[in-house]
């Protein structure tokens, strides 16, 4: 259960990373309200998934889903560059995230 928690939190930080595009600076309230909830939501479930889980790993594989993430959805939703070098990047980081899973 620690896992999926961790899971949904680290989906979370991609939420309030992309949410920080449509804040404008947090002049838009809407935006800035549901960035705001996804920050908390995500750090609070993280907290709940480290009392089960290393701390080192936890904290590990929660930034490597929000980095992942949210440079998958910077290609997807801004047209950002999907690079070669970028998607290696990616994939040696989810390789990471598996290891401190599996090992």
């Amino acid at each position: 259960m620690a896992w999926l928690i961790l899971l949904v939190a680290g989906v979370l930080e991609v939420t309030w990373a992309i949410g920080l595009k449509y804040t404008d600076n947090f002049s838009r309230l809407w935006p800035s309200v549901a960035t705001l909830v996804a920050m908390a939501a995500s750090v609070g479930l993280l907290s709940v998934a480290m009392k089960t889980l290393p701390v080192g790993t936890a904290y590990a594989v929660w930034t490597g889903i929000g980095a992942v993430g949210t440079v998958a959805m910077g290609i997807l939703l801004f047209g950002e560059a999907a690079t070669v070098s970028r998607l290696v990047c990616m994939a040696l980081i989810i390789s990471g995230i598996a290891g401190l899973k599996f090992l």
